[in-house]
């Protein structure tokens, strides 16, 4: 079996420039009444990705993927005839012609080598959020995705969902103008400011410990560490708050607002540990203008304990509390509420709540009358966008040409953690820092393994 190292990547996507560009149908074609499906992660949100990608009635699971005996078992019950493996490489090169779909639900750090190799065999691809583990990640995937036109989904199940939808149509109708700054804030914490682990525990007879490191360097197994949660948290293996519900958060100002990546970045946290990512953040972005911003967009990013600070910009009538998470957008006639999750948005005018009149939207058909108000029954929408997409019926909504710069400016927030109090130049051209330090971390380096 080939070893694939960072450079093979590379030196592969710069080949496909070279070759054809397919038809989208390579993947969506209505011709196709099955989509076959290969899940890699069946663990924790791949549980539940296998759960609601099978629900659609045109699919059939054909292959399971776990580096957890325990965790593939557990999944294969619910799925007899699909075959089973331990490592993802094996699983795409002995079924390539007998899958169409790759469900990516991996720790960040494998997101993108194992998309990646599905890709380039032609597969339509959903993949967890955040899209990658860092910046070329991103790039490259968007590259491939464009240059081979294929069906792509980003595991973002919220971007679906109505509220979202919603205070899109709101904001891009002028409900408050031009929006001048964002807000947007969580209070988790999946940062971790202790020591280094040391020593090793015994790794479990279920784990392949060499496969769930992948391409990450090579170190110790311990408990309670890394698999099956903690990576968030490590640095080598997630990509922190920012990168778990951050992705979530931002996304629907972000498409509201039709950004791009920012111009400059600074995040004021505590001091690098090279070993996880901070428990706070405070991360100020600004992007260039678009149609339903002002000449320049601020964007301000609250989490940890305590987020976020009191602000003018947040302050609610009636002295109500803010949402635990959420994001307000403020604009030149007033301010958008938008709570995270499963509440409507809310228009404040003058400091005094104002009733929103949606029936334009209703009659149009951009939103419906009688929206799901149940997060089981919603999410469904989203996963069966992408099936319906690979079929020919529509496209998706979280595709790689949007998901990879949504990805990419929460990377750039993360680099910044590297970098604190310091405002960090970003060319969206070049895909570099003016810093030059900071160009160090756009990449990381891939391990055989």
């Amino acid at each position: 079996m080939k070893k694939y190292k960072r450079r093979d990547f590379i030196k592969d996507s710069v080949a496909l420039a070279s070759l054809t560009i397919l038809p989208l149908n390579i993947m969506g074609n209505s011709k196709k009444s099955m989509i076959r499906t290969a899940h890699i992660g069946v663990g924790g949100m791949g549980k539940a990705d296998l759960e609601y990608i099978s629900s659609h009635k045109d699919v059939k699971v054909v292959a399971l993927c776990d580096v957890d005996s325990d965790i593939l078992m557990t999944a294969s019950k619910s799925h007899p005839k699909a075959k089973t493996y331990k490592d993802y490489r094996k699983l795409l090169n002995e079924m390539d012609s007998k899958i169409d779909a790759v469900i990516v639900s991996t720790p960040d750090h494998t997101h993108a080598p194992a998309s990646i190799m599905a890709m380039k065999m032609n597969k339509a691809v959903y993949c967890q959020k955040p899209l990658t583990h860092d910046v070329n990640e991103a790039r490259e995937m968007r590259k491939i995705a464009k240059e081979k036109n294929l069906v792509t989904q980003m595991g973002i199940q919220v971007h679906s969902f109505y509220d979202y939808k919603l205070a899109t149509l709101l904001i891009q109708s002028g409900i408050i103008g031009k929006v001048s700054t964002v807000r947007a804030w969580s209070p988790k914490n999946w940062g971790y400011d202790g020591p280094g682990p040391s020593g090793s525990d015994p790794i479990p007879k279920q784990l392949e410990w060499n496969l769930w490191l992948g391409t990450a360097n090579k170190r110790p197994y311990k408990k309670n560490i890394y698999h099956p949660f903690m990576w968030r948290k490590m640095i080598d293996f997630g990509c922190g708050t920012l990168g778990d519900m951050g992705v979530h958060i931002f996304d629907t100002p972000y498409n509201a607002l039709k950004l791009d990546v920012p111009i400059t970045i600074k995040n004021k946290c505590r001091k690098p540990n090279a070993i996880g990512f901070p428990e706070k953040n405070y991360v100020t972005y600004k992007f260039p203008g678009t149609q339903y911003t002002t000449d320049t967009l601020k964007w301000v990013w609250e989490d940890g304990k305590g987020a976020p600070r009191t602000h003018k910009d947040l302050k609610l009538p009636n002295r109500d509390k803010l949402p635990d998470q959420g994001a307000m957008f403020i604009g030149e006639k007033g301010r958008l509420l938008l709570p995270h999750f499963m509440e409507f948005p809310k228009l404040i005018i003058d400091g005094k709540y104002k009733e929103i009149d949606i029936s334009a939207f209703e009659k149009s058909g951009e939103i419906t009358k009688n929206p799901i108000r149940d997060y089981e029954k919603e999410s469904y929408i989203h996963y069966h966008e992408f099936i319906d997409s690979c079929l020919g019926k529509g496209e998706c909504s979280a595709p790689f040409s949007y998901s990879a710069r949504l990805t990419e400016t929460i990377l750039l927030g993360v680099i910044a953690g590297r970098f604190p109090g310091k405002t960090l130049h970003w060319d969206n051209k070049s895909a570099k820092f003016l810093e030059k330090d900071a160009n160090n971390y756009l990449k990381s380096s891939y391990r055989d393994f």
